[in-house]
């Protein structure tokens, strides 16, 4: 876009100079989509996904998406409650209780629940996984066995 010429020429170049300042701000401050996902193995999609369902919310500048770091924290602790079980609703939800200006006490307190009850259910599920290897390991030397009286080795 062409600048306006009957504008005031002293007003213009301020008004650019804030914008480049601005615009140098908001990238020392932040990362685009591109680097959050080379710093965090996620494709852009995912960061995109995040955003629609209000998990981050990057700053929008010419059609670009910049990150801050309190986006970049956000992204972490999604990702660790992505890999400890929580649904990402729960996630939402203990994001959202970062705010409520109680040094993040709510907070914690929200997550020390959830975290025990995921622990409880991920002990469970480990015990069935031990069972289930520990059958599938008499079921393969039963198999082995039966192939060697047929002749068959492996």
């Amino acid at each position: 876009m062409l600048p306006n010429v009957n504008r005031n020429p002293i007003v213009f170049t301020r008004d650019l100079k804030m914008n480049m300042m601005e615009s140098d701000q908001i990238q020392s401050h932040t990362v685009t989509i591109a680097e959050m996902c080379k710093l965090y193995s996620v494709t852009p999609r995912t960061l995109r996904f995040y955003e629609s369902k209000e998990l981050l919310f990057p700053i929008r500048k010419n059609q670009r998406r910049y990150f801050t770091r309190r986006d970049q924290a956000r992204l972490k602790l999604i990702l660790q409650g992505k890999r400890f079980g929580f649904s990402l609703e729960e996630i939402r939800q203990l994001l959202n209780l970062y705010d409520i200006g109680d040094q993040q006490a709510t907070q914690l307190a929200r997550t020390y629940e959830l975290a025990g009850e995921r622990l409880v259910i991920m002990e469970a599920q480990r015990d069935e996984l031990d069972v289930a290897i520990k059958d599938l390991k008499l079921g393969l030397k039963t198999v082995r066995n039966e192939l060697k009286v047929k002749g068959v080795n492996i």
